[in-house]
Parts: structure tokens; sequence; C-alpha cells
């Protein structure tokens, strides 16, 4: 999905959709799979605290300092050319800044300029073997079923000239038998060969 337009703070997608309910995710991390698009872009998320306060934490790649207000923390972000992976750990920004505890995200808000993969949330900071491919950064390419090659050798019938050296009776012209030469006389492996 990709959000764009001129003005940033009123081009913007929300959950939950209504703004009296709330989301009631109690994971820590929030993971945003972006890509950086070279424009301003911000993000919002609401959480509730121990103390039952509302607090927002605003982050925005155009801004260049950090200031904690009683309910609302703005903060810079450096993005990288291209997908981003941006993991936000709300437990510790929530005692760094309010010295309180998170509890629970209420609402996300995503503002334009952003193309999106994926946001999700988690327990904890997971490594890439232990995501599934569509939670990566990058994705593993898929793999393939080791094949194995079971080639049986086709039963064919010798070629006729050979096959007249291996079944010609050994004789003399005149039809008497005669001592074969070793070179002559077809051996087991000359057999299979051919079969």
């Amino acid at each position: 999905m990709e959000i764009m337009g001129s003005n940033v703070s009123t081009t913007y997608i929300t959950g939950p959709r209504d703004p009296k309910m709330s989301f009631g995710i109690k994971l820590p991390f929030l993971v945003l799979l972006i890509k950086n698009l070279h424009k301003y872009f911000t993000f919002e998320v609401k959480i509730l605290d121990d103390q039952r306060f509302m607090r927002r934490f605003r982050v925005s790649n155009f801004q260049s300092k950090t200031s904690v207000k009683p309910f609302c923390t703005a903060m810079p972000m450096g993005m990288s050319p291209g997908w981003n992976q941006i993991h936000f750990n709300l437990a510790d920004f929530t005692r760094r800044a309010y010295g309180t505890n998170y509890m629970e995200t209420v609402r996300l808000q995503i503002h334009a300029n952003v193309r999106i993969r994926r946001i999700y949330f988690t327990d904890r900071l997971y490594s890439e073997e232990d995501l599934p491919n569509e939670f990566r950064l990058v994705s593993k390419p898929a793999e393939k079923k080791k094949h194995r090659d079971y080639t049986i050798p086709a039963a064919r019938p010798p070629s006729p000239a050979k096959s007249a050296a291996t079944t010609e009776r050994l004789g003399s012209p005149t039809g008497e038998p005669s001592v074969a030469e070793p070179s002559e006389v077809p051996t087991e492996m000359d057999i299979e060969k051919y079969y």
C-alpha cells in the first residue's frame, strides 16, 4: 500500500476506524516494513500507560530534535534508501520519556509519504531466521524440493549388428565346432552393455 500526498498532516490512514475504539494490543514492539520514497513521512502511535494516561509518540523523517511534552513525544527518524525495517520498542520509549510502564497500544496513524509492505506487533525482537517469509525485510528465495534422479535404464533390444555378433554360433565355415578366440566369445559385461 502506498500513501502519497502533498500535505503530510492531512493524508493518512488510521486504525481502528472508529475513534472511540482501541486496538488493545499489549505487545510492546511495533515493526514497520516500509519503503523510503525520499519525501516527508511521519507516523503516530497512541498508547495507554500504567497511570491510565494516553500518550502519543510521533516519529518523522523531517524533524531534527526530540521533544517530550506531557502527552506527546516527537522524535526524528533516519531512513535508508529503499526498504527499511523500523523496530519501535514502545515499552522502552514510554519508560524513558514518561517514567511509566507501557500497557497497550490504542491507535496507530500512518501519514504520507510511504509505501507499506507490512506493519505488525511482537512480544520481542525476532531474528530474520525466526520470522516467516512475509515478515522479513528481504525474502529468502523459495526452497526447491530436493529432486532425486531415479533413472531406470530402458530395456531395449540390441542393435542388429551387435545382436548378430553376440548370438551367432561359433563354428567353422563347414559347420564343425571350433575353438573360439577369447575376443569372439561374448562376455557377461558385453551383454550387460546392451541391456
